[in-house]
């Protein structure tokens, strides 16, 4: 079937090439979220450690004065 002297493989090659063009930004859109998380998760570590760390940190000023 020729539409306007186009084999149809032709337009289908052509719908495929968008399809795999959409997934990849789809896939990107999550890694980056995925991403996200895992940066925000470290971070509430981080904090939650540096605010031990102080606390530790003023008990041993008030035990030294």
């Amino acid at each position: 079937m020729l539409i306007a002297g186009v084999p149809w493989w032709v337009f289908t090659l052509i719908v495929l090439i968008f399809f795999s063009g959409y997934m990849s930004f789809k896939a990107m859109v999550a890694e980056r979220k995925l991403e996200q998380q895992y940066a925000e998760k470290e971070g509430k570590i981080y904090m939650e450690r540096m605010k031990k760390e102080r606390e530790e940190r003023e008990k041993r000023r008030q035990q030294i004065s």
